[in-house]
């Protein structure tokens, strides 16, 4: 992947998938750009990184000596956030952009069908499903004079066995993603972009502990969570050559999790 040029989303702490993902693909070789959004990490629970130093845990891997490693801000609720992100990405990582993984997401402000309500269910399409394709647009503006590329986006199995019925906003729009993925691999196809989306399953990224993380790390064969280094592996390696032949699919990366 030397000379490639990813923007990763949704990687602003240390803990995320998002993180993991950007060091695999700087061990590759690929110059990597980490979109963070700090103020919605320090609202939740695990609160708020640094992002020098999550971009400075991403260089120490680089694979090769001229990879840039950026990063900068962008609060995605805002409708032009997503082209001005592209935009930042390309020019900060030498004027090229390959590959974009939409790892970003709203967490919290979410309730079940008796609680929701219009806010919830706004804030929720507006940052992990128009975001997204508005970013997937905008990515494909850029690459219409070039051929190949690599879109990821990602999904959480809200279609499997009783779905997500106590966060239904978020549960929506992933599943909005999961729907749209082929119709973008389509649209894309002509320019040899691919787009997959992939399903983590339940990872470790410091949210959950005590009992209910026991019994959740029950549930695997394995007995332990997935870590943000297991999809991580999975998503780098769809941005590479070897997967130039696979688009439109919804992968499951869930280390065999039993719901049941």
């Amino acid at each position: 992947m030397r000379g490639r040029a990813a923007l990763v989303t949704g990687a602003s702490r240390r803990g995320g998938i998002g993180f993991a993902v950007a060091r695999r693909l700087a061990a590759y070789g690929a110059s990597v750009y980490l979109h963070h959004h700090v103020a919605h990490d320090e609202s939740q629970p695990w609160g708020g990184d640094r992002p020098d130093e999550v971009a400075d845990a991403v260089r120490e891997v680089c694979g090769a000596a001229d990879a840039v490693v950026a990063h900068g801000p962008a609060d995605l609720t805002e409708p032009d956030a997503p082209a001005r992100l592209v935009d930042a990405a390309a020019q900060a990582l030498g004027g090229r952009l390959d590959i974009v993984v939409a790892n970003h997401a709203l967490s919290g402000s979410d309730g079940t069908l008796d609680t929701i309500d219009a806010a919830m269910l706004d804030a929720h399409w507006a940052v992990d499903a128009r975001s997204v394709v508005l970013l997937v647009q905008a990515f494909a503006r850029r690459r219409e004079a070039a051929r190949g590329g690599r879109v990821v986006m990602m999904t959480s199995g809200q279609d499997i066995a009783d779905g997500m019925p106590g966060e239904i906003a978020y549960g929506l729009q992933k599943g909005a993603l999961a729907s749209i993925t082929r119709s973008l691999a389509t649209a894309l196809a002509p320019r040899f972009v691919t787009v997959n989306t992939v399903n983590p399953g339940p990872v470790d990224t410091d949210y959950l502990d005590g009992d209910v993380y026991d019994a959740i790390a029950g549930m695997f064969p394995a007995k332990r969570w997935g870590m943000p280094d297991d999809p991580a592996r999975l998503i780098a390696w769809l941005a590479t050559d070897e997967a130039e032949w696979i688009t439109g699919q919804v992968i499951d990366s869930e280390g065999g999790f039993r719901r049941t």
